[in-house]
């Protein structure tokens, strides 16, 4: 859909023509398009939105689009639309809002619900329970095929998903049955007969990171909630699980890029909120780079004997910091993968300094060849060689140790990712450098 046609219809006020857009339109798609009008266009073209898909566009609306619609609603149009919202989804609006319009959507529910809202908004931050659903399809383990469709035809357009069915007794999840199992299978079997009992389930206080790696790892569509009794309290779904994901990559990435994570996307974010979020860690960044600026300064007696040292210190210092961002990248992505987990440290540690060892000697051979060709100073071809080779086997080694141990202290291994690494890799690769060349050289320290 062009922008621009749909905003200078909306301009123009051809609603009819407006509103028949959007009836053809996917919900995210709307969202999307929202975006770019101002208050009152906004306000007006969700007016137009057909009834039965409203819900689902508000529900994909950044959370200040969210918040202006709920402050110049009715009481009608808030109560109908929070009627068709999820309720996971309908608890993820008031995590972003002002108290005061909490209060507000609060009292425009049902008692029932908002009792529903309240258990979930009282779960751990990042858990399970505090993104799951209670609106799924229950069954009985003596309920037929032909009952069990039946139930789903009744009750299924307020539940979350119907492809997965949940067999319970007492509040006991005993089994599973899918829609597939219920269209394909004779109408007088019954669930005890249909369903799966090899269950893969999460409890209220699982983390959301690994309830969402359940997902990728089992490829569900669904998967049950239990509580700390062993009952069946709700359910995570795979859109949820994908929100999930994208929120720990996005975190991950940012902690990596020595950014402080934010919920805001990038232009939500004022000016001052991204520099404050940077100046943190560029601070400790540029407070640690000072101990390389005093081991420089300790050799700067070397430095007057045989300046030309000094002009292969950016290319060591480059080459370590690069070297050691590579080898935490591949195992931040492998911790995350649960690909590697502490107990494989000595295991990396042994790869890695192999790695680095084949590719210390041949970037040492590349780079002593340019030194002779452009110097001819074999003496410093092979300091700078033997330089690079430990500053690369350092550098890996601390590439891939910090991630896991960040893990292993349950820190996020993100955190030690490219720029703190960098700094600690520049330190030491000056420190090897001038080391091996006082030595080679036989200069005063």
């Amino acid at each position: 859909m062009n922008k621009e046609i749909f905003m200078e219809l909306l301009r123009a006020r051809e609603y009819k023509a407006v509103r028949s857009i959007l009836n053809v339109m996917n919900a995210v798609d709307i969202a999307t398009l929202m975006e770019e009008l101002e208050d009152k266009e906004l306000a007006l073209a969700f007016r137009l939105i057909p009834k039965d898909k409203a819900a689902d566009v508000f529900a994909n609306m950044n959370s200040s689009m969210q918040s202006y619609l709920v402050e110049i609603f009715t009481e009608k149009e808030l109560k109908e639309l929070l009627n068709e919202m999820f309720l996971d989804d309908t608890v993820d609006l008031l995590e972003d809002l002002p108290a005061n319009l909490v209060t507000r959507i609060l009292e425009s529910v049902g008692q029932e619900k908002r009792q529903q809202i309240n258990v979930l908004l009282n779960y751990p931050e990042d858990s399970a329970g505090s993104v799951m659903t209670t609106e799924y399809v229950d069954l009985r383990k003596h309920t037929t095929v032909a009952q069990a469709i039946s139930h789903i035809k009744r009750t299924g357009i307020h539940k979350e998903t119907i492809y997965t069915c949940y067999v319970l007794e007492n509040r006991r999840l005993i089994g599973i049955v899918t829609a597939k199992d219920l269209l394909t299978m004779d109408d007088s079997m019954t669930m005890e007969e249909l369903m799966e009992t090899e269950i893969i389930s999460v409890t209220t206080h699982t983390d959301q990171e690994e309830v969402a790696k359940l997902f990728s790892k089992y490829d569900l569509l669904s998967i049950p909630v239990l509580d700390t009794g062993g009952l069946m309290v709700g359910i995570v779904t795979v859109d949820d699980a994908m929100d999930v994901l994208e929120e720990e990559t996005t975190e991950d990435i940012t902690l990596m890029g020595a950014v402080t994570p934010s919920e805001k996307s990038y232009f939500e974010t004022s000016v001052f909120g991204h520099a404050k979020n940077r100046i943190i860690w560029l601070l400790l960044l540029m407070i640690s780079a000072t101990f390389t600026g005093l081991i420089i300064t300790h050799y700067e007696s070397a430095f007057e004997v045989l300046p030309l040292l000094v002009s292969f210190i950016p290319m060591l210092m480059d080459t370590g910091g690069n070297c050691g961002s590579q080898s935490s990248t591949l195992i931040i992505r492998g911790l995350a993968l649960d690909e590697i987990q502490f107990s494989d440290l000595f295991r990396v540690i042994f790869k890695e300094f192999r790695i680095s060892l084949i590719v210390g000697v041949v970037l040492a051979a590349a780079n002593g060849v340019r030194i002779l060709i452009m110097y001819k100073n074999a003496s410093i071809a092979f300091v700078v060689g033997c330089s690079l080779i430990v500053t690369i086997v350092i550098s890996k080694m601390i590439g891939c140790t910090l991630p896991m141990l960040a893990k292993k202290l349950n820190l996020d291994p993100a955190i030690m990712a490219a720029p703190l690494i960098t700094t600690i890799v520049d330190a030491c690769s000056v420190m090897v450098y001038f080391k091996i060349a006082t030595a080679v050289f036989h200069l005063a320290a």
